[in-house]
């Protein structure tokens, strides 16, 4: 008996350690919900990254993908967090800059970031103009999403993040 237990333990471990992280970087429209002025949103379990990890799940994909989101944050603030959320397992990182930041510091802050996942050979997909991918669902207060719009979002992504890597 006690070695079926010890079995199903390292059945898991290794189903565990098989399956490769997705980072999704970003502000509010990551986290899906804003703050201050522009506070609204949807659901953790709405957002874009939850969605995209039930799209990957349907296309037999264990990645998992990570809800980096942080309401308000700039991309200075995003290059900030990133090392201490990559793990061994991450594969892809999703970013979405938001609009919190602009000129210089951005474009700087953005390609820290990149040199950083090139160094590591992790993959980096952008969603960058969301009112693009999801025009029609934004909310009343301009800036965030309908759940409909994250449903874009993800399916948007669907293809860049498999082709990128993440379940291979």
């Amino acid at each position: 008996m006690r070695s079926a237990i010890v079995f199903i333990g390292l059945a898991m471990s290794v189903a565990s350690a098989a399956a490769s992280d997705v980072i999704a970087l970003g502000a509010s429209n990551t986290i899906g919900r804003g703050k201050g002025a522009g506070h609204g949103g949807v659901d953790r379990a709405q957002a874009y990254p939850a969605q995209l990890e039930a799209m990957l799940r349907q296309q037999g994909c264990k990645a998992r993908v990570v809800n980096a989101g942080v309401a308000g944050d700039t991309p200075g603030g995003m290059a900030a967090r990133l090392p201490k959320l990559l793990t061994k397992q991450t594969k892809v990182v999703v970013l979405q800059p938001g609009g919190n930041d602009s000129g210089p510091d951005r474009a700087e802050a953005i390609a820290r970031i990149e040199q950083l996942l090139m160094d590591r050979k992790i993959a980096l997909v952008t969603l960058d103009r969301p009112g693009q991918i999801a025009r029609g669902y934004q909310l009343p207060d301009g800036l965030h999403f309908s759940a409909e719009g994250h449903t874009a979002f993800a399916s948007f992504l669907l293809p860049k993040v498999m082709s990128a890597g993440a379940c291979g």
